[in-house]
């Protein structure tokens, strides 16, 4: 009975501490510490979803499994005058069951959200309102925005390496490839690579995607609000791998189409497309065979 009161009152400031620290949390926190904002493409939110769930159940698998290892360290710990082992436990089948069960649920509760979540974001987009080849190239960007332009041939960005200004820590961001978007438009994203693996990754959407060469990749989202977002290759490529950088600005439509105009304007029609790539040697290619090959 005063066991069971002592029990009570100990829950009260524990309660408290943790209203007063959630309530405390700002939005980076509850976020689980990943950049950008709520709702910046169709996706983001879905991943901080699974990310911050997913810590939430270590920590409290975390705070359990420390609980009972201090608590078994200090109420079985060796008193004074005793030798020898305590009295082993063994072969208590509710306990064996508990320790199977509980990490078999876990790890397919894990693989379960993990699978719906992936399974919705990959979900191709029936009839995107705007489709862009984006091309990996060491170490720079490339931008086809298919179906645009007067004429519906494309239009095309290519962009150069960063400039460092004073070292390594700076670039000039207004040299960077720009790739936009517009806003509240579903885009389809098709991924190449013009030489060796790269990976297409807009910071603040959360996601990335694999460059590979000879095998096309693609993103599907919606951009929910305009802004510029920094993006950068997120696989280790050569030596100018952290130079390989680029912006996103999601615009409204209208800035969109004078974007797509502007292109167009500049003669820079139709798409580059892989005859760029480095690669001419890789099957498929027809690579001229050497002299006095005779297989």
């Amino acid at each position: 009975m005063h066991s069971n009161r002592r029990l009570r009152w100990a829950t009260i400031p524990i309660a408290t501490m943790l209203v007063v620290v959630l309530a405390g949390c700002t939005q980076t926190q509850l976020r689980g510490y990943l950049p950008g904002e709520p709702g910046i493409t169709s996706n983001t939110d879905r991943v901080t979803g699974l990310w911050v769930t997913s810590w939430i159940v270590l920590l409290i698998v975390g705070i359990v499994t420390w609980g009972l290892i201090i608590w078994a360290a200090v109420v079985y710990r060796r008193r004074k005058g005793q030798t020898g082992l305590p009295a082993q436990l063994r072969y208590n089948m509710p306990i064996e069951i508990f320790y199977t069960v509980v990490p078999l649920l876990l790890v397919l509760g894990f693989f379960a959200f993990t699978a719906r979540d992936q399974a919705a974001i990959e979900a191709p987009i029936e009839d995107p309102d705007v489709t862009i080849e984006v091309y990996g190239k060491r170490w720079a960007w490339d931008f086809n925005y298919l179906n645009e332009g007067p004429g519906g041939e494309g239009v095309y960005s290519a962009g150069v390496q960063a400039t460092e200004l004073d070292g390594p820590a700076t670039v000039d961001y207004d040299q960077l490839p720009v790739l936009y978007l517009p806003v509240d438009k579903s885009v389809e994203i098709k991924i190449e690579s013009r030489d060796v693996i790269h990976s297409f990754f807009v910071v603040d959407f959360l996601y990335k995607k694999d460059m590979i060469p000879g095998k096309s990749n693609y993103m599907y989202f919606t951009p929910l609000k305009t802004g510029t977002y920094i993006g950068k290759c997120a696989e280790l490529c050569g030596e100018y791998h952290s130079l390989m950088l680029f912006q996103v600005k999601v615009v409204e439509q209208a800035e969109y189409d004078a974007q797509i105009a502007s292109l167009a304007a500049a003669g820079q029609t139709g798409t580059l497309g892989e005859e760029y790539n480095t690669n001419s040697n890789q099957p498929g290619t027809e690579a001229p065979e050497r002299e006095g090959n005779s297989e």
